[in-house]
């Protein structure tokens, strides 16, 4: 499947492609980044290279539609689909705050319902994370549960609160 560019008023949402990987490991490599995210930190490029190389070959096979996020000609973020109806979403710390990620979300979440179908859209977040959960919920996201030691990161357990936002 090929995957379209979204258009938002501030932002375009365009398939991941390999030369993202520069922008994207500057903040994979970030701790304060991937404090809630599920893995470590990456270290070197090669890790981020090989992290989108394989959202690339998901994307091939169907299994995800990844998108980076640009704002200005810049990507400040990515937002994807995989295991069918599941959203993620990670953005640079310099874009957090001005509601890029709730714009972007927005977009794929329409994408996700008009074209590919979707009854409904869930979420998996830290329940630590208090940031990604309020963006959640800004666009309509509601918890369904939550759920102990549902990843575990260099030796610690993490919880899991579900969210979902169902079709308009």
């Amino acid at each position: 499947m090929t995957l379209p560019i979204l258009t938002t008023p501030r932002l375009t949402l365009r398939p991941l492609a390999m030369s993202d990987a520069p922008a994207l490991h500057q903040w994979l490599s970030d701790p304060q980044v991937m404090r809630y995210w599920s893995t470590l930190p990456h270290t070197e490029i090669a890790q981020t290279e090989a992290w989108v190389q394989s959202s690339l070959d998901a994307m091939a096979k169907g299994e995800a539609q990844d998108f980076a996020v640009l704002h200005d000609g810049r990507v400040i973020g990515r937002v994807a689909f995989w295991q069918g109806d599941e959203i993620g979403f990670l953005f640079d710390p310099k874009a957090w705050g001005k509601g890029f990620a709730s714009e972007a979300l927005r977009a794929i979440a329409a994408y996700g319902f008009e074209v590919l179908g979707f009854d409904e859209i869930r979420a998996d977040v830290d329940p630590d994370n208090a940031a990604s959960l309020r963006v959640l919920e800004r666009v309509g996201f509601k918890r369904t549960g939550f759920a102990e030691k549902t990843f575990e990161i260099g030796g610690k357990w993490f919880d899991s609160v579900y969210l979902s936002l169902k079709r308009p």
